[in-house]
C-alpha cells in the first residue's frame, strides 16, 4: 500500500509539474506574440504615414518620379508582408520576408531623404516637417516594440528550451520563436571620407 502511494505521490507531483511548466510557456508565447502586434501597430502606423510624405513631397519634386513610385511600391509590400506575419509570427519564412520588405523600405526612405535635401522649399514646408517629426516618432516607437519583441522572445526560447520544459515543449508542440531582425543596408555601406 505504501508504495502505491509513493507511485501516486510521484504521479501527482509530475502533473503539477508538467502543469506549471505548460503554462509558463503558454504566458511567454502569449508575451511574444503580443510583442509582435505591438511591432504591426506601429508598423501600420508607419505605412499610413508614408503616402502622406510622398503626398507632400510630389507637390515638389515633380522631377523625382521613379523615388517617389520607389517608396510607395516598397511601402505596399512591407505592409501586405506585415499583415502576412501578423497572421503567424511564428513562421521563420514569413518572418524573414517581412525582415526583407522593411529593409527595402527603410532604404527607399533613404534614397527619398537624400533627394529631399535638393528642395529647400521642401524641406521648409510645414507639413514636410510635421510628417518628418511623426514619422521619426514612429521609427522610435517601432524600434521600442522590437526590443520589447526581441526580449520576449528570448524568454520564451530560453524557457522552452531549458529541461525539463524542452519535454513539454516537445510533447504540446511549442515552436521556437523567430526575432525579427532587419538587415540596415546603410550599416554596410563603408564610410567616405573627403578631405578635399
Amino acid at each position: 500500500m505504501n508504495s502505491g502511494l509513493v507511485t501516486l505521490g510521484i504521479v501527482v507531483v509530475i502533473v503539477i509539474a508538467a502543469v506549471l511548466i505548460y503554462n509558463r510557456l503558454v504566458r511567454l508565447r502569449n508575451r511574444f506574440l503580443n510583442g509582435f502586434s505591438q511591432i504591426d501597430v506601429q508598423l501600420q502606423r508607419r505605412y499610413e504615414l508614408i503616402p502622406n510624405l510622398v503626398e507632400t513631397a510630389s507637390a515638389y519634386m515633380r522631377h523625382e518620379n521613379e523615388t517617389l513610385m520607389a517608396v510607395t511600391a516598397a511601402r505596399n509590400t512591407a505592409s501586405e508582408q506585415c499583415e502576412k506575419t501578423a497572421r503567424n509570427p511564428q513562421d521563420k519564412s514569413l518572418m524573414e520576408a517581412l525582415a526583407s520588405a522593411e529593409g527595402a523600405l527603410t532604404s527607399a526612405m533613404g534614397r527619398l531623404n537624400v533627394v529631399m535635401e535638393n528642395y529647400p522649399d521642401l524641406k521648409a514646408d510645414a507639413q514636410m516637417r510635421d510628417l518628418h517629426e511623426e514619422l521619426a516618432s514612429t521609427e522610435n516607437r517601432v524600434a521600442f516594440a522590437r526590443q520589447a519583441y526581441s526580449d520576449a522572445v528570448m524568454d520564451y526560447n530560453i524557457a522552452r528550451e531549458q529541461f525539463p520544459a524542452v519535454l513539454v515543449a516537445t510533447a504540446c508542440s511549442f515552436k521556437e520563436a523567430e526575432l525579427f531582425e532587419t538587415e540596415d543596408p546603410a550599416m554596410k555601406q563603408s564610410v567616405s571620407v573627403s578631405f578635399a
